[in-house]
C-alpha cells in the first residue's frame, strides 16, 4: 500500500535523498518549501514520491527497485493523483527520478502511457567563478529593485501589476513571510510595472534555486541576465549558492546562465504524459 506522510513525518525521508540530486527534493523534505510525500511505508519508508507544492512535477526518491511501491504506484496515481490534477486543470503528469537509476524504472512503470522524454540542465556557481564583468547595461527607464516587504505590499499602489510578483511567490512559498525569511529576490520595473524578476523559488541548506521570468513584451533586452546578476551577487555576499534548473533546449536560459558564470552541475530526464 502507498500512504501519505504528514508534514511532521517528512524527516523520515531524509535517508532517501540523493545528496547530489535535485534541490526541490531537499527543500520539501526539510520543510522549506511546500509539498506532499507519498511512501511505501509510513514507519520506515524506503521509496517515495514527492508532489511539489507548485504542482510542477513528481519526484521519485529512494529504492527504485521496490516492487511493493512500483507495483502499486500506477493504481494509486490513477485513483488518487489524477482526480486532484484534473481539479487543478493540469493536463500532464510529470515524473522525475531523484537519481539516474530511476530512469529505467519510470520507463517500465509508465510504459502503458504516451511518454515524452525531456532533458533538463542544472547550473550552479559552487565550483565556478562569478563573471561580474558580463553584467549588461540596460536602458535608464528600467530600474532594478530588491523584492522586500515594502515593495510586495505596494501600499501606495505604485506598481500596477503587483499581482505578477505575488502570484509568482505564491507558486513556490506557503506564505510571503516564509519567502522573506528564507529567500531573496530582485525585479526590474518599467513605467510602474514589474517586467522581469529573479528570486529564490526553492531553498535547502545554503542553496537557492532560482526562478527567472521576463514578460514577453520586454524580452530580448537582457533583463533576465541583469536581474540574475543581482541575485547571484546577493547569494555570494551571503555565503549562499545559486542553483538554476531549466530545459536543455531553452537556449536563452543556457546563454544567461553561462554569461553569469554558472557552470553545469548535472542533467537529468523528465518524463511527461497526458492525464487520462
Amino acid at each position: 500500500m502507498i500512504c501519505e506522510l504528514d508534514k511532521d513525518e517528512f524527516y523520515k525521508c531524509k535517508k532517501l535523498i540523493n545528496q547530489e540530486g535535485h534541490l526541490e527534493v531537499k527543500a520539501v523534505i526539510e520543510g522549506r518549501n511546500p509539498g506532499r510525500i507519498f511512501v511505501d511505508n509510513n514507519i520506515s519508508p524506503s521509496t517515495g514520491m514527492i508532489w511539489l507544492g507548485n504542482n510542477d512535477g513528481f519526484f521519485f526518491i529512494g529504492n527504485e527497485e521496490n516492487e511493493v511501491f512500483n507495483n502499486h504506484i500506477n493504481d494509486f496515481i490513477d485513483k488518487v493523483i489524477f482526480p486532484e490534477l484534473k481539479n487543478l486543470r493540469s493536463k500532464n503528469f510529470i515524473a522525475i527520478g531523484n537519481h539516474s537509476k530511476w530512469d529505467k524504472t519510470l520507463e517500465i512503470i509508465f510504459k502503458n502511457h504516451q511518454i515524452t522524454k525531456l532533458n533538463q540542465n542544472v547550473y550552479t556557481l559552487e565550483n565556478g567563478d562569478y563573471k561580474g564583468n558580463t553584467e549588461p547595461s540596460i536602458e535608464h527607464d528600467y530600474k532594478v529593485k530588491v523584492i522586500n516587504k515594502a515593495l510586495f505590499k505596494n501600499e501606495n499602489n505604485t506598481l500596477e501589476n503587483i499581482g505578477f510578483l505575488r502570484t509568482k511567490i505564491s507558486e513556490f512559498w506557503s506564505s510571503p513571510d516564509h519567502f522573506f525569511q528564507k529567500g531573496i529576490g530582485y525585479c526590474i520595473v518599467y513605467q510602474n510595472r514589474i517586467v522581469s524578476l529573479c528570486f529564490s523559488a526553492f531553498v535547502a541548506g545554503n542553496v537557492h534555486g532560482l526562478d527567472i521570468e521576463t514578460i514577453e513584451a520586454h524580452q530580448g533586452n537582457k533583463l533576465g541576465q541583469k536581474v540574475g546578476h543581482y541575485v547571484v551577487k546577493d547569494c555570494l555576499s551571503s555565503g549562499m549558492v545559486p542553483y538554476w534548473d531549466f530545459m536543455d533546449n531553452n537556449k536563452p536560459s543556457n546563454i544567461v546562465a553561462k554569461k553569469i558564470g554558472l557552470e553545469k552541475y548535472f542533467n537529468y530526464s523528465v518524463y511527461l504524459f497526458p492525464i487520462d
